[in-house]
């Protein structure tokens, strides 16, 4: 496993927030945000603004409880 190199950067407290509202779940570090968001950049396809809006749409309606897991969907089809 490589060895692991940690460098210290200054954000404003905006931009931070901004990351915040990117985490795909509260535990996940900011490393891994600005890593996915570095990936997007380097795409040769990316993504489109409506796709990135619908992104967004399904991400808070996960946080806000809006969804049905497959175990219910299971359920529901007698599976």
């Amino acid at each position: 496993m490589p060895t692991l190199s940690v460098t210290t950067i200054k954000i404003n407290t905006d931009l931070k927030s901004r990351l915040d509202r990117l985490k795909i779940h509260p535990r996940e570090t900011y490393n891994d945000v600005v890593s996915r968001l570095a990936d997007m950049a380097g795409d040769e396809e990316p993504l489109s603004n409506n796709t990135l809006e619908r992104i967004g749409a399904a991400i808070a309606d996960l946080k806000a409880g809006r969804y049905v897991t497959a175990e219910e969907i299971d359920k529901e089809l007698g599976l």
